[in-house]
């Protein structure tokens, strides 16, 4: 049986970044292993966002899963429902909502200075206790990412997430449409909670940032996703810290894998995820690990951090699943960022991203080092991304 492994450096790909000499982030780390399976394997360019959806990570983590989100996608929240097997009814609508930092009037951060998580469940506790009620609920998450479901209410609304308006004014992004005021009001009333929070007043003292707002986005309605291991006859694990890819691994059948120490931030454990991924090979036909450190560097607008996030997954994931991978008689792997996010701009793009893949049959176009660049240079392109799955474990 052929063991594969699919490794998501979460927002890596990007534009030319001028404080890495006009180099994007790929191309200024160093990345010998993502080099040597571009160069032993193949490169290509995959879109995986279609032209007429925003290019968030739920829809970009489906299509890289092979799930095609013109079909399946509903949202983001009840994705990470899922994860937090939180039960809804038909007639249900989950939000997620960020503990955000709002200052000048404009979005200052989308992560309030990312949050501990143990700070977090004492707000979400307190929003519950004061403005929950039967029809509204609040959901602890991990750090900044919480859920909000509404039973019973109806909603037809416009929502904008908070990572990709970076310095905007708040009052041009705020939701609009059927059932918007209520949201409004909730952040209103959210906001006179937190002002004067001792919480605040602590993270103020230490010069952090301050949570001024939840923030609402990603709504939608109960998820559902076809098995796995009935579509490709391949028993699947993931490795992640984000609620999003726990919640689409465990609609598709995946077995989640949890490594102490993974945040979700570039203070991750990217050895042990390594680690984990290779103990996981023994068990599992596939293994799929997400990383989301190349992501939040890019929402800080922070080349060089970006850069070492990129080299760290390099040296302590895909190395070390690259050389057990070979201990078996038969292996594939594949590299893919699951969209761009510049830091130019500090938001997610829409624009194709590029991938590598070796093993079993695979042959080389291009013996050169992964990057955007090198990648178009292929040739290879697919337009359809969730299309690229069924490529890699068949062709």
């Amino acid at each position: 049986m052929t063991k594969y492994a699919i490794i998501i450096p979460d927002g890596a790909a990007d534009e030319p970044i001028e404080i890495l000499d006009n180099k994007t982030a790929f191309e200024a780390a160093d990345t010998p292993n993502m080099d040597k399976i571009s160069s032993q394997g193949r490169q290509g360019i995959v879109r995986t966002v279609p032209e007429d959806m925003e290019p968030g990570s739920d829809v970009a983590q489906m299509s890289l899963l092979g799930y095609n989100p013109l079909r399946y996608y509903s949202g983001r929240a009840p994705i990470e429902a899922v994860a937090r097997n939180i039960k809804l009814s038909v007639n249900d609508w989950i939000f997620r909502c960020n503990f955000v930092t709002i200052a000048d009037g404009k979005m200052a951060d989308h992560s309030a200075g990312h949050i501990s998580s143990e700070e977090a469940g004492k707000l979400i506790q307190e929003l519950e206790n004061r403005l929950g009620n039967d029809q509204v609920r609040f959901y602890k998450g991990v750090s900044y990412r919480h859920l909000v479901v509404f039973k019973e209410l109806d909603f037809d609304v416009h929502t904008y997430p908070p990572h990709d308006y970076i310095g905007r004014p708040i009052e041009k992004i705020l939701p609009r449409g059927k059932g918007s005021d209520m949201l409004i009001d909730l952040m209103a009333r959210s906001q006179q909670l937190f002002s004067k929070h001792d919480i605040n007043q602590v993270r103020k003292d230490l010069g952090e940032n301050q949570v001024s707002s939840i923030w609402f986005w990603g709504q939608g309605k109960r998820a559902q996703l076809d098995s796995f291991e009935k579509r490709f006859g391949i028993k699947g694990a993931a490795i992640t810290a984000v609620d999003l890819v726990r919640g689409l691994s465990k609609l598709i059948g995946f077995d989640l894998i949890e490594v102490p120490g993974a945040t979700g931030f570039v203070d991750t454990n990217y050895k042990g995820k390594g680690s984990a991924a290779v103990e996981a090979l023994n068990k599992y036909d596939l293994v799929f690990v997400h990383i989301e450190a190349p992501d939040e560097a890019s929402h800080e607008g922070n080349a060089e951090m970006k850069k070492k996030a990129i080299e760290q997954i390099d040296k302590y994931i895909v190395g070390p699943v690259l050389e057990a991978l070979q201990n078996y008689k038969s292996w594939r792997i594949l590299i893919a960022p699951d969209h761009p996010t510049p830091v130019r701009s500090c938001a997610h793009a829409r624009a194709p991203v590029p991938f590598a893949m070796a093993g079993d049959n695979i042959s080389g176009i291009l013996h050169v080092s992964f990057s955007e660049a090198n990648a178009a240079k292929s040739g290879f392109r697919i337009n359809k991304g969730f299309e690229l799955m069924e490529y890699f474990l068949k062709s």
